[in-house]
């Protein structure tokens, strides 16, 4: 530290050590001159003993100036430690920082840089110093860094920069660059300051949630076309599919009275496969209709034993058709419920038909029980060939089944469970299966009595 007062020649503990000398030298020359004054005549000594009255005073003076330049000195010492510990501080954050950290003169040559600096850059601490900045800017970029560079020692405020670099062994990376003014007690900029960020992995992580955006919003859009094309082939499958129905119904009412019994089943055949095939029309357009928030419940009063004795009447010929034992258990007395009738018994239907595909001996049950705060269950057990631990939760999923092969024993779309519980969720309720492969399942449906007027519009948080 060449400018500290701790090292001028008026502050130095030498020179302290002379001052003192000095003037115990003049206490003793004092002393001797007094005793020389009292031998002289004593007509001469009022006049001595002013002058040594004076030279008293003048060395109180000295004793005074010596106990404030101690404490000036002590002072300077203080101020020192702590410039030196501030230092020290300064130089470990320095090298700590987690950032490229520089500092330059006004012509961007580099007089430090912390490790992290000389890491990023690819090059020794000791090489980097007295290095200009500009060698680690590619070559078509170095007149416009020039130019920058030129305006910084005007700058106000830190000033940003979004460029690449490239390291001492040409390597490149992009960095973004904050650069801020070192000033004097005059305010004027007489170095800058550069903090230096790889941002390359991050430059890259954008680039690709960018891209993951852009493929996303094409997904979307080809969801949508999807979803109309769905609803439209629909829509135009089941206006002849219903003609096809409602003929084969006529054909059924003339050949039953007619004694050709080939004509008879190949009508049949006819309606059963074309009333298969509305049914599977239905199943898309519902899921079209949940897939856009498009479809909404018809809320009404009904009573849903009644409900569970019709659906049960409807279907009883298919369990016979397989010999399965039907079993019904309904409270006594009526249980008024508010719902969508339609929708509900959608969901029955698909339930209890699933029992009966899926199981070949044994029975199918359905089961209604009142539940508390006002809330009530309807549960279907089979006997059939129940659902693996691990398929249980993909069940639920669009166009899900356990056999995905193309001669599956099992025909259907996968999405009359789907469409099933997002029905149910949108009565404010819950659809779950409880099942042991060869034990058979239960499906629970749990509703509210009382379905709110709010769930007749369709709602994305049931989706």
């Amino acid at each position: 530290m060449p400018n500290s007062p701790l090292n001028s020649p008026s502050n130095s503990p030498g020179d302290n050590s002379l001052f003192n000398r000095k003037l115990d030298l003049m206490q003793r020359r004092a002393q001797e001159l007094s005793q020389v004054i009292q031998g002289e005549n004593l007509q001469q000594s009022g006049l001595v003993e002013q002058c040594l009255e004076g030279l008293q005073t003048a060395m109180e003076e000295l004793q005074v100036a010596q106990e404030e330049l101690r404490q000036k000195n002590e002072e300077v010492l203080r101020a020192q430690e702590t410039a030196d510990m501030e230092r020290q501080r300064y130089q470990e954050l320095f090298e700590l920082m987690p950032a490229a950290y520089l500092v330059t003169d006004l012509y961007g040559t580099v007089r430090e840089a912390n490790h992290t600096a000389a890491s990023l850059l690819e090059i020794s601490c000791s090489s980097l110093i007295g290095k200009p900045l500009v060698v680690f800017v590619p070559s078509l970029q170095r007149r416009s860094f020039r130019t920058l560079l030129n305006r910084l020692s005007d700058i106000m405020q830190v000033q940003f920069l979004d460029i690449k670099l490239d390291t001492w062994k040409k390597n490149s990376f992009q960095a973004e660059i904050y650069v801020d003014g070192v000033r004097n007690f005059y305010g004027q900029v007489i170095a800058l300051r550069w903090l230096v960020i790889d941002v390359t992995a991050r430059k890259q992580a954008e680039l690709h949630l960018r891209e993951v955006q852009r493929q996303n919003l094409e997904l979307r859009e080809a969801d949508r076309l999807k979803d109309e094309f769905m609803r439209m082939v629909s829509h135009e499958l089941r206006t002849p599919m219903n003609a096809i129905l409602g003929f084969s119904e006529l054909l059924l009412q003339r050949f039953s009275r007619s004694p050709d019994s080939q004509n008879l089943m190949m009508v049949q055949s006819i309606s059963r496969n074309s009333r298969h095939l509305l049914r599977l029309i239905e199943e898309l357009l519902d899921f079209s209709r949940l897939q856009t928030y498009q479809l909404r419940l018809n809320l009404d009063g009904f009573d849903l034993t009644e409900l569970l004795q019709s659906t049960a009447a409807e279907l009883h010929s298919l369990s016979e058709q397989k010999d399965l034992a039907f079993h019904l258990i309904l409270p006594t007395e009526p249980l008024m419920v508010f719902n969508d009738r339609s929708r509900l018994h959608q969901v029955i239907v698909n339930l209890v038909a699933n029992a009966i595909k899926f199981t070949h001996e044994g029975s199918v049950t359905v089961e209604l029980v009142e539940l508390p705060e006002g809330r009530v269950a309807i549960g279907v057990r089979d006997t059939g060939i129940g659902i693996a631990p691990e398929h249980q939760a993909q069940i639920f999923q669009d166009f899900w089944q356990v056999d995905q092969s193309s001669t599956r024993r099992y025909p259907g779309t996968g999405l009359g469970l789907a469409i099933s519980r997002r029905l149910v969720a949108l009565m404010r309720g819950s659809l779950t299966v409880e099942s042991e492969p060869g034990q058979g399942s239960l499906f629970r449906i749990e509703l509210p009595r009382t379905v709110p007027l709010e769930a007749s519009l369709p709602s994305e948080s049931f989706h």
